[in-house]
């Protein structure tokens, strides 16, 4: 009987074992990303004025160490995997997707929260966890699956055990990863999701990852807010991804002379004014922006009006620096400052419920995925 096949069995365990070492591995830099926002924090409360000489020396290191000893850990990860999904050249899929990349990617992403960078570890979670599956790639004759089947698969796994959220995982491999072929729905991919989920579940229990909000919207009356949120979240989500592109392929003027001719010095500049921002907001604008949006959805603090507008510069600034760290919980960070500032026109409206929409909106501006931005 086919189900009975020693070697189906072999396939699906060591597909199952891959998607739970993915997870573990996302969990585990999870993990390491809350130890090195908290060792910020802890460098902060000595003295603020430390990260004038933190951040610009943690870019420069971050960007040496990604320019000289992993090449292809840059950004966020996702650009890297959707192009090693989608090429057939072995020595370019090795050079984005290997063991070398999981440890640089993992380490250098650290290094930048520890700086004060304002990035997150989503999206590297992605490039990982398709540099777990990819191992089982090897030759075409034991291979268990199409090598671009596992690297999608890995991808969406990485999703799921970052946010905790299977749904978001699928759909991320949907609207993301398959964007540039077309998705087929198998056990693979399945199998994969939901026991690098399970991973997750079995290990930090069941949570939502921006805790949880009992803002409710009222219907027919919430109509105006939700279009006015979605158009503005959306709007300016897109058209910050367009100035990201401008300015991560081709820096205008003096500005990309030097950064082409001196990168670790213009990734210390870039370190600088991140630091110059953080002194100015008090703080709010380094790492991902995690704890300020709980807390704002929790309804036990407000953000400020200059709170998303912070955050983008920041952001902006880690990406054009070059070094490595994922965008996910940064935009939504910037999207719940658009929400917090949309809320100010309605003030009947219960901010919250706009500040989630916000972060909806502005995800979806920025990732031209809705379902997953949604989920």
């Amino acid at each position: 009987m086919p189900w009975l096949s020693l070697r189906r069995w072999r396939k699906r365990v060591l597909l199952v074992g891959a998607a739970m070492l993915a997870g573990l591995v996302a969990i585990l830099f999870a993990i390491g990303a809350e130890l090195a926002i908290g060792g910020h924090e802890q460098l902060m409360h000595i003295s603020p004025w430390l990260s004038l000489v933190i951040a610009p020396a943690g870019f420069a290191a971050m960007a040496y160490l990604c320019r000289k000893y992993f090449p292809g850990t840059q950004g966020s990860g996702i650009p890297q995997t959707i192009a090693a999904s989608i090429t057939n050249d072995d020595a370019l899929r090795r050079s984005l997707l290997s063991p070398r990349i999981i440890f640089g990617k993992i380490l250098l992403t650290l290094g930048g929260l520890l700086s004060g960078a304002t990035i997150g570890r989503e999206g590297p979670s992605v490039q990982i966890g398709a540099s777990v599956l990819n191992l089982l790639a090897g030759k075409k004759r034991g291979r268990i699956a199409p090598t671009r089947d596992l690297i999608i698969a890995g991808g969406a796994a990485g999703v799921a055990a970052a946010f905790n959220t299977p749904l978001g995982g699928i759909m991320f491999a949907i609207e993301e990863l398959s964007r540039n072929r077309p998705f087929m729905a198998n056990s693979m991919t399945l199998i994969a999701v939901i026991f690098a989920g399970l991973m997750s579940l079995a290990t930090l229990g069941s949570y939502t990852y921006f805790g949880v909000t009992q803002a409710t919207l009222a219907w027919p009356g919430a109509v105006t807010p939700i279009l006015v949120t979605g158009a503005c979240g959306g709007l300016l989500g897109g058209l910050f991804t367009r100035l990201m592109i401008r300015t991560t392929r081709k820096l205008p003027g003096r500005i990309g002379v030097f950064a082409r001719a001196r990168p670790i010095r213009f990734a210390a500049a870039c370190g600088f004014l991140t630091a110059v921002i953080g002194l100015l907001t008090a703080g709010l604008s380094y790492g991902t922006g995690y704890a300020e949006i709980k807390h704002a959805l929790e309804g036990t603090t407000e953000l400020p009006v200059y709170y998303g507008l912070a955050k983008a510069a920041a952001i902006l600034l880690a990406f054009v620096s070059g070094i490595p760290g994922g965008l996910f919980a940064p935009a939504l960070a910037v999207g719940a400052g658009v929400g917090t500032n949309v809320s100010m026109l309605f003030p009947d409206v219960q901010s919250t419920a706009i500040l989630a929409l916000g972060m909806v909106a502005f995800l979806a501006g920025v990732t031209q995925s809705p379902i997953t931005s949604f989920v």
